[in-house]
């Protein structure tokens, strides 16, 4: 069985700012056990979360996902 492609890089980026899931579940409001979801990708965040996640992040909302492009 074929890998699903990851979507979002939100673990990625916690772990260049040295921040934890944990950390992400209270700054956003949302319980530990969806924004771990969302790290593994097993689940997406929706569009209006995805901004509020950049905007905890201090980040781009682009940088939070992954390219659809092959380099």
């Amino acid at each position: 069985m074929e890998q699903a492609r990851p979507i979002n890089r939100i673990k990625v980026v916690l772990v260049e700012q040295s921040r934890t899931g944990k950390w992400l579940s209270q700054m956003v409001e949302k319980n530990y056990a969806t924004v771990s979801r969302w790290c593994s990708n097993a689940a997406q965040p929706s569009l209006e979360m995805l901004v509020k996640i950049a905007e905890v992040l201090n980040v781009d909302v682009r940088e939070l996902i992954n390219t659809t492009k092959e380099k």
